[in-house]
């Protein structure tokens, strides 16, 4: 080995989701929204100009900041922007989990968190879900450097009542405990509304699902005025500029209409509950998922052989090569035309 390379921080990356080349494919692999974004967010694009190219953006967001804290509810010194939640959550895991202790985060989640623990060199256990991919609380309630969990869980889509989230923050007020919740507008409960009795609770949201705007890379946190400004504390040590002026002043228009988030909701939990019904029809099971896809397995044909078929039929949906979930495919919950196609090519696959 070459000496220089002994210095080289090495980590498996993550894996995202495929993004077929083709146009003409169905794409329902990564969870995007097969909406639009608002016409809001589109007025707001046409009124930008190359001046707004030329110069540096807010490095504090306050035009979006300000725009989520009013929306929720909040105080502006309460909310954090970044690229993305991706780009949250790595300034979370940065700036929060310094212990020696191993954090805590369920041996079946979003397979960022031990991507992140692994570069950050953090420690970390993975309590196991229970066999209805459950997270069990009382695991949670040992000594640890931190927790972190989504929910609704992913890849599962399984919701953890907000009584349980209140018990596992009531075991650990001495670490930060994050609850990621890419997925919970697609009909679960924030737990935003525990923020004033727990000083040491992070909630994450982000507008690549809910909001119809992946490509546009935005994501925000909420937390006590203490932990936003650590977190922004850390940000501007890294990078003063993290967020683009597009984002900034099209996730602002985007969260001023929240009657158009409320419609494309609606459309997807309307389309995911039709999906479950002729999912189970076709001799399929998954969990009750309340986010904006399915986590499913057949009876009889396994899920490695069916991803693949439904790739070559130009169908994308997401497979996990893992234990306990090598069985189970993925599938984004897409328009009403777009789940119409995946269940013709299903019936006649099946030979049902």
């Amino acid at each position: 080995m070459r000496e220089w390379e002994n210095n080289i921080r090495k980590v498996t990356p993550y894996t995202p989701g495929e993004q077929p080349k083709q146009s003409n494919v169905i794409k329902l692999n990564t969870n995007e929204n097969p909406y639009p974004p608002s016409p809001m967010v589109l007025d707001a694009l046409r009124q930008m100009t190359t001046e707004t190219m030329r110069k540096y953006p807010d490095p504090t967001a306050w035009e979006l900041v300000t725009a989520i804290a009013e929306e929720y509810q909040m105080r502006p010194e309460q909310v954090f922007v970044g690229v993305g939640s991706d780009d949250v959550l790595a300034m979370c895991f940065l700036t929060f989990f310094n212990s020696q202790k191993p954090i805590l985060f369920p041996d079946i989640t979003y397979s960022f968190y031990d991507v992140w623990a692994d570069l950050f060199r953090i420690p970390y256990e993975c309590p196991p879900l229970n066999e209805n991919f459950e997270i069990v609380k009382e695991d949670y309630y040992k000594e640890n450097g931190g927790v972190i969990f989504p929910n609704p869980n992913a890849p599962t889509g399984v919701q953890m009542p907000l009584a349980d989230i209140e018990e596992i923050l009531r075991h650990n007020q001495d670490v930060i405990v994050i609850v990621d919740e890419a997925y919970i507008d697609f009909g679960g409960i924030s737990a935003r509304g525990l923020l004033e009795k727990y000083e040491n609770l992070l909630v994450v949201q982000t507008f690549s699902k809910s909001h119809c705007m992946a490509g546009m890379r935005i994501g925000y946190a909420f937390g006590s005025e203490e932990l936003i400004r650590h977190l922004n504390d850390v940000k501007y040590s890294f990078n003063s500029y993290t967020m683009n002026e597009a984002a900034i002043r099209l996730g602002a228009a985007a969260i001023h209409d929240s009657m158009y988030l409320k419609e494309t909701r609606r459309k997807i939990m309307a389309t995911r509950e039709y999906a479950k019904k002729e999912l189970a029809q076709l001799g399929f099971s998954f969990t009750d998922s309340q986010a904006n896809f399915l986590f499913v397995t057949h009876e009889s044909c396994p899920a490695r052989e069916l991803f693949e078929a439904l790739k070559a039929a130009g169908i994308y949906v997401r497979y996990f090569d893992k234990p306990r979930i090598d069985n189970y495919l993925r599938i984004t919950i897409g328009t009403d035309e777009e789940m119409d196609a995946l269940y013709s090519f299903l019936r006649r696959y099946l030979k049902r």
